[in-house]
């Protein structure tokens, strides 16, 4: 039986009724971004467990509001966790220590993203996303389709990597092998992709079937052999500081000396030392979004920078179209999945919009040659 949903019309506490006034957001309020509230045990939740509290409230229907994408957009504009203070630092403290003392991307943790996040169910990501099945940021500059998006995208790495027939590339993360089916069949090369997600491993090998594509179900750390190109995308939120430099040094003992490696990966615009607790819970376990210091540090004496092209602003975009093919299947996949999923992936989307419009999150593609490389690279946008 669905919830009734009213409004609550009870006075938040007087920290948070400052606080919606000092940026623009309110309980209650007449804008698209303020917080309709149902039940005022929201404002004990949002007090008490911050980012976490706040994004299961609504899971539950205690609050709702008419655009989420732009209630997070200001939210985190204007900093909101720094503005609260007191008990939620002491939280962030908490999440500081536990990515501090343990190594949460560890090759025994390496599958639990795959089993918790991209096995929920292919006919989900096959309503949300595009036809190519591409599961990260598309490529929108001469795009007006989300389908075009994705392919400018593919065929943009794949010219970045300057693939030619006959070369061999290993895809370090290959989701369900849109990358490795157009670099296979557009440019000639052998592909070898690995992942830790039993639905993408048996969607992508129906879908590679009959060109030269493997696909493996392996931790990056454990891959053997020797290529031409090296790529990843959407894979390097997963890794963990811990483990950059096992990460590069992988890439560096599998790739050969004039080879390239594109590194596809969302970014945070200044270091973060702890994640999202909301998203780790219930999204994506373990993850770490990189900045670009963290990045360049442990590339350093590792790869040269060929390139590093920012489009992070065409994820809102992406990630908005998500969202209007997830909500337009939705009622063939209802009673499979239930209306707490729906909110979640709802909030999921839209809050991840929000993220990228603020420009606190930004997309980066990299391009990496090892200090032997005797040819000359150029750029491509």
């Amino acid at each position: 039986m669905e919830r009734i949903l009213t409004l609550s019309h009870s006075e938040p506490p007087a920290v948070l009724r400052a606080l919606s006034d000092r940026i623009g957001v309110h309980f209650n309020g007449d804008a698209p971004w303020d917080i309709q509230v149902h039940d005022e045990a929201l404002y004990h939740r949002i007090l008490s467990r911050g980012s976490l509290g706040f994004g299961e409230a609504y899971m539950e229907g205690l609050w709702d509001t008419a655009a989420l994408d732009q209630l997070f957009f200001r939210l985190l504009q204007a900093d909101i966790e720094a503005l609260l203070g007191g008990s939620w630092r002491l939280r962030l403290l908490g999440e500081l220590l536990r990515q501090h003392l343990f190594n949460l991307q560890s090759p025994r943790r390496a599958f639990q993203v795959g089993e918790q996040h991209y096995d929920i169910g292919n006919d989900v990501f096959e309503a949300m996303l595009d036809p190519t099945m591409s599961y990260s940021c598309g490529y929108w500059r001469d795009a007006q389709t989300l389908e075009q998006a994705q392919r400018d995208k593919l065929d943009l790495i794949c010219r970045k990597l300057e693939l030619k027939p006959g070369e061999r590339l290993l895809d370090i993360g290959c989701g369900w092998g849109g990358l490795a089916h157009l670099a296979a069949t557009e440019y000639g090369v052998e592909v070898v992709g690995v992942t830790v997600s039993k639905e993408q491993q048996a969607l992508a090998r129906e879908r590679c079937a009959s060109l030269p594509v493997t696909i493996e179900l392996m931790d990056y750390r454990d891959v053997q052999g020797r290529f031409d190109k090296v790529v990843s995308v959407g894979m390097f939120e997963h890794v963990g500081p811990k483990n950059y430099r096992a990460y590069f040094d992988t890439v560096d003992r599998v790739m050969e000396d004039d080879g390239l490696f594109l590194l596809h990966t969302i970014g945070v615009y200044k270091p973060s030392q702890t994640s999202d607790a909301w998203m780790d819970k219930y999204i994506f376990p373990n993850s770490k979004l990189p900045s670009a210091s963290q990045i360049a540090e442990v590339l350093a004496g590792r790869f040269v920078i060929e390139d590093w092209h920012n489009f992070g602003q065409d994820y809102d975009r992406t990630l908005m179209a998500w969202w209007e093919r997830f909500d337009a299947a939705w009622p063939q996949l209802r009673q499979k999945y239930g209306e707490r999923f729906y909110r979640m992936w709802k909030y999921y989307l839209l809050c991840c919009a929000g993220f990228f419009r603020s420009r606190h999150g930004l997309l980066w593609q990299l391009v990496l040659g090892k200090l032997e490389r005797t040819q000359t690279y150029r750029s491509i946008r």
